[in-house]
């Protein structure tokens, strides 16, 4: 973990000096389903979902603010189209970065490579929770647990997106929020 802890400021800081800063308005794409994903984003102010429309609604399976790194992760790793689109939420600022330098900042050295790789199990394992939890928890009990990991998040994404992460509904979310 080590290794982790020292490549995620040096990647941070490399998104913060080497990568370009762009704005987007709320409701604006960083990327629609179809296209191939090549950046990595860290947010620097504002927020953003990443999400999966179906022919009734959405479902958002990401959600990154500010001091997040997020993109579409499998078109990232992949070069395929994405089938997900990432939309700021809210005016949101980024810093951008390329597939291209992410793979020269993880190969600088073994030490660089082997925390890209233990970052990426990092983000794996969390999505495979994320799964579990959707499947065995009661709603309440993922309210608590996003909490736990993300105790600002209702400061920072609105209600209506946490509901559709947690894959319920804003009337549910608020009644067990108030309850």
């Amino acid at each position: 973990m080590a290794n982790l802890e020292s490549f995620l400021p040096q990647l941070i800081h490399s998104l913060q000096t080497a990568g370009v800063q762009k704005t987007y308005a709320k409701a604006q794409y960083l990327l629609r389903a179809g296209e191939t994903e090549k950046n990595l984003y860290f947010i620097v102010s504002g927020a953003v979902r990443i999400f999966l429309p179906s022919a009734h609604e959405e479902h958002t399976i990401r959600l990154g603010y500010e001091g997040s790194i997020i993109n579409s992760l499998a078109s990232f790793l992949t070069g395929q189209p994405s089938e997900f689109y990432v939309e700021a939420i809210r005016k949101t600022v980024v810093n951008v970065i390329s597939k291209e330098q992410v793979i020269e900042i993880s190969q600088a050295s073994t030490a660089s490579l082997k925390a890209y790789n233990n970052l990426l199990e990092t983000v794996i394992t969390q999505q495979m929770e994320r799964e579990v939890d959707l499947l065995t928890a009661s709603p309440t009990e993922r309210l608590q647990r996003v909490l736990k990991r993300s105790p600002h998040l209702f400061q920072q994404v609105p209600l209506k997106y946490i509901a559709s992460y947690l894959r319920m509904s804003p009337e549910t979310l608020s009644r067990i929020r108030n309850s």
